[in-house]
């Protein structure tokens, strides 16, 4: 074998080298001092660029799920390898970052005054794109802490977007990923991935219909045939419901409490509909006329009124998507059912609220706060399929690539 060009990277102990043999074949090999570590064969050599080829070797693509309350990436070959907060603690001062996911999150109101603990995205879109490409960057070099050999991960990565993002939202998730080191960029509408992730057959002439109930936003999507045929997109989903809480505690009780506080009577005693057994919860704060701590104790009840408003949005969003919707894909979904997924479709009582209102059998998907990464994740799986290809072409206007 005599290659016509070659190209060799040292970075520590290793040595990589990316090697054209004649214009259809090209290796990519890597050795240590002593080991051969990984051979690679394409018969595809096109407008390679060898830098990436070489990179790409070793990095495993990417399926994430860039959620305004949490983010979770799968790993192809490994699943979801990452579930964590989408939190940042920064130094105002130097900017740097000292804390990112869930050690971020447990800084949050409890941080000293040059350091602060954000959340760089809000309704599912980012609201500061240098805290986003950061946090990105440590959750990509995260996944990548296994891999073999010492080259910097720089893989293909499918991000999830809430599908009633611009244009230039939609730009801005390819950019961070980018230029979070990530060598080819591609975004897939959240209901979409959700759709694929909760294993509903939406490459088939079938009428499919999810609700992804995440943090900022909530996906009512009714999709066939590859394709979203209804799409509706409303700012409303757990953080509104969570905001709702500390306003009935505000309200009702002169009580101030703080996000986790709210988030944890939520998930305890949240409603949206009558529960079999009631359930009580002690809310903990500052009063807000002496000013001292104060803890309250009140019911599910109470709390189910005082949520009621961003609820009736939820289900009036997916009322009015089905009253889009064309005859047929209706008797389909009066067949198979609605499908909630998102970590929002865990609150109490939901299904059973949008049930009794669409009269529509509804379920909820299994493990649904993970959908939309492992819909986004059976997309790096099968990068070849015609069919995911196809979806991500539609989503974005042209792909972006970083050499």
């Amino acid at each position: 074998m005599v290659p016509s060009e070659w190209l060799q990277v040292n970075h520590g102990s290793f040595c990589h080298l990316f090697i054209i043999v004649d214009r259809t074949r090209y290796a990519i090999i890597s050795v240590n001092e002593q080991h051969l570590i990984q051979s690679i064969w394409s018969n595809d050599v096109g407008s390679i660029n060898p830098v990436n080829g070489i990179f790409g070797a070793f990095s495993r693509d990417l399926g994430i799920d860039l959620g305004t309350a949490n983010t979770l990436v799968h790993v192809r070959g490994k699943g979801i390898v990452i579930s964590e907060p989408s939190v940042v603690a920064i130094d105002t001062k130097t900017k740097q970052v000292h804390a990112v996911g869930a050690e971020a999150k447990a800084m949050i109101g409890k941080t000293p005054a040059n350091i602060i603990a954000v959340r760089p995205l809000k309704d599912g879109v980012i609201a500061d794109f240098d805290v986003v490409e950061k946090m990105l960057a440590y959750f990509i070099k995260k996944a990548h802490e296994r891999t073999l050999g010492m080259v910097p991960p720089r893989p293909r990565v499918v991000v999830g977007v809430p599908s009633g993002v611009t244009e230039v939202e939609k730009r801005a998730a390819r950019d961070a990923t980018l230029n979070a080191n990530a060598r080819e960029a591609y975004v897939v509408e959240e209901p979409m991935a959700a759709a694929i992730g909760a294993g509903l057959p939406v490459e088939e002439p079938v009428g499919s219909m999810i609700v992804d109930v995440g943090g900022g936003t909530t996906e009512v999507a009714v999709i066939s045939l590859g394709g979203i045929v209804i799409n509706h997109s409303i700012r409303t989903a757990g953080d509104e419901i969570d905001e709702a809480i500390i306003q009935f505690a505000r309200r009702e009780y002169n009580l101030l409490i703080g996000e986790r506080m709210s988030e944890k009577a939520k998930i305890a005693a949240g409603s949206a509909y009558p529960i079999d057994e009631e359930i009580r919860v002690v809310l903990r704060g500052r009063d807000m006329l002496t000013g001292l701590p104060k803890a309250i104790e009140v019911s599910s009840v109470e709390i189910r009124e005082g949520i009621a408003g961003p609820v009736n949005t939820i289900v009036q969003e997916v009322r009015a998507a089905l009253e889009e919707t064309p005859p047929e894909l209706v008797a389909d979904i009066m067949e198979h059912g609605v499908t909630l997924a998102g970590g929002g479709s865990l609150l109490h009582g939901l299904d059973r609220r949008i049930a009794a209102e669409t009269r529509m059998p509804v379920y909820i998907a299994e493990d649904p706060l993970s959908c939309v990464a492992r819909g986004a994740g059976k997309m790096v799986e099968h990068f070849d399929n015609k069919i995911y290809r196809d979806i991500l072409t539609r989503t974005q206007q042209t792909r972006r690539t970083k050499l």
